[in-house]
C-alpha cells in the first residue's frame, strides 16, 4: 500500500454522493483535492466538509456533456499549476427509465456516452501523459455492473464501454508508473441510485479508494468493487 499524503487529486461529479465521499475519503489520507461539479456554486458543501482536514482544496466546474465546458475545466486544471497525481473520472448520468425499452431516443444514447466514456476518455488524454512524465498517477473510472436492465440499456452499455476503454488505455500505460482501473461502486443511495439501493453512500468506502492504494506494479486495466458482496 502507497503513500498518498501530499498528493493532489481531481474527483469528477464531486460535489455530492459518491465522488463527495472519495473526496473525503482521500482528504482523511492527506491528499490534496480538487472538487469538480457541473457548476461552481454545486461545490460548496463538499469544500465546506473538507475544511475538517489539513489539506488544499481548488473547485473547478463544468458540465461533462458539452466538449467546449470539458476543454475549460481542463483549462482549469490547468491554470491550478500543480500536478494532477490521481485522476477520479466518477462523474456519470442516467437517462430516464424507459417501460417501452425500445423508445430509448438517440439523444439518450449520445448524452450519456458523451459523459460516462467521451468526457473520461478526454480528462485521461489531458492528464495521463503527465502523469508519465512525472512518473506517478493512479487513475480510477467509475463503471456498474448493471445487469438485465433493458430499460438502462444506454447506461449499461456506457458502462461496459467504461470497462473496455480502460483496459485499452491500461494496455497504453503498462510499462509506466501509471495505474489505470475500474470501479463499481455498487447500488447506493444517490439521486443516481435511489432510494431503494442497497447500501447508504458512506458504504463505498473505504473501497472506492482500493485501486489508488497499489503499487506501481499493481493491478492494471483490473476490475475493482467498493463493496464486496
Amino acid at each position: 500500500m502507497i503513500e498518498l499524503k501530499g498528493k493532489n487529486a481531481l474527483i469528477t461529479g464531486s460535489s455530492r454522493g459518491v465522488g463527495q465521499q472519495i473526496a473525503l475519503g482521500l482528504a482523511q489520507l492527506g491528499c490534496h483535492v480538487i472538487v469538480h461539479g457541473r457548476k461552481e456554486e454545486n461545490n460548496k458543501e463538499t469544500l465546506e466538509l473538507l475544511k475538517a482536514y489539513s489539506v488544499n482544496t481548488y473547485s473547478v466546474y463544468g458540465d461533462l456533456s458539452d466538449e467546449n465546458q470539458i476543454s475549460d475545466l481542463i483549462d482549469q486544471v490547468r491554470t491550478l499549476q500543480i500536478p494532477i497525481d490521481i485522476l477520479y473520472n466518477n462523474a456519470g448520468i442516467m437517462r430516464d427509465y424507459r417501460e417501452d425499452i425500445w423508445s430509448h431516443t438517440t439523444e439518450d444514447w449520445l448524452e450519456t456516452y458523451k459523459v460516462n466514456v467521451v468526457a473520461m476518455y478526454k480528462l485521461c488524454s489531458a492528464f495521463v501523459p503527465l502523469m508519465i512524465e512525472n512518473n506517478f498517477g493512479r487513475v480510477v473510472n467509475t463503471t456498474s455492473r448493471i445487469m438485465d436492465q433493458p430499460q438502462l440499456a444506454p447506461y449499461g452499455a456506457s458502462k461496459w464501454a467504461v470497462d473496455k476503454l480502460s483496459q485499452d488505455i491500461a494496455a497504453a500505460v503498462k510499462n509506466t508508473p501509471v495505474r489505470i482501473n475500474y470501479m463499481d461502486p455498487s447500488w447506493l443511495r444517490t439521486d443516481l441510485g435511489g432510494e431503494h439501493a442497497d447500501n447508504p453512500v458512506e458504504a463505498v468506502l473505504p473501497g472506492a479508494l482500493a485501486p489508488l492504494l497499489i503499487d506501481d506494479d499493481g493491478p492494471n486495466g483490473q476490475f475493482f468493487s467498493a463493496i464486496e458482496n
